[in-house]
């Protein structure tokens, strides 16, 4: 028997490190999945897929082109290798892999963008979570958190529980509850996405500080500083880019 094990991370490098020490310790990659939001275009700076993916899918069909284009289906070389960039109606961008992706996707192709956000929680729910907590994930994801869903089978569950909390990895109880002393009650499939504004905050809030929302700025920044140097021979500092 098998048993579908999430948590939620406040910082996709939490998320990252998880996953690679839950295939160290033997875990297959089609057995993992991970979910993250990218309204902020923190993931811009950090790609893992080798196949560029139009961002801006406005339909449910449209996000299946998108992650088989992307790598999402089947992806070979460990799951990281696969992360691939598409949205979904009533999360945003999102950069994901894995089977829960692929089931949303699968689902979502050609219907409506309801149907598609409807999806996520369809998918939770099918892999043995409770409406309850399949409806926190959906939210965490869609406020800028990175969801990782396992498939673990009973005599691993422990051993896998151990590695995603011990890389903070926060369950639907603990979320909800913080959620719900703020007023939310549910995921709601026709709101809007978090702007990149609000992903921003609420990853600072929860601890994580980077963001590429201003990229274009910062790169015309450094250009520009980088030809003004070049028409200065005695500045010798090297320029250094957005830390990654």
């Amino acid at each position: 028997m098998t048993r579908t094990i999430s948590r939620l991370f406040n910082t996709h490098t939490q998320a990252m490190t998880a996953v690679s020490e839950l295939e160290r310790a033997g875990v297959p990659h089609h057995d993992i999945s991970l979910v993250a939001s990218n309204a902020d275009n923190w993931h811009d700076g950090h790609r893992h897929h080798t196949a560029d993916v139009e961002k801006d899918n406005e339909t449910a069909e449209g996000a299946a082109e998108g992650a088989t284009a992307g790598g999402l289906i089947g992806a070979g070389g460990g799951l990281l290798a696969g992360l691939g960039m598409l949205a979904i109606p009533g999360l945003g961008p999102v950069v994901a892999a894995g089977w829960l992706v692929s089931t949303v996707v699968g689902a979502a192709a050609g219907a409506a963008a309801g149907a598609a956000t409807g999806g996520v929680l369809g998918a939770l729910k099918d892999a043995g979570h409770s409406d309850e907590d399949a409806q926190v994930y959906a939210e965490g994801v869609r406020r800028g958190g990175t969801l990782v869903s396992v498939k673990a089978k009973d005599e691993d569950a422990a051993h896998v529980d151990q590695i995603l909390n011990q890389h903070q990895g926060v369950d639907a109880l603990a979320r909800g509850s913080e959620y719900r002393a703020e007023g939310w009650s549910r995921f709601d499939v026709g709101a809007a996405p978090y702007t990149a504004d609000e992903v921003i905050r609420e990853r600072q809030r929860y601890g994580e500080s980077r963001s590429f929302a201003n990229q274009d700025a910062r790169d015309d920044s450094l250009a520009e500083e980088r030809d003004r140097r070049a028409d200065s021979p005695g500045i010798t500092t090297p320029i250094r880019g957005t830390d990654i």
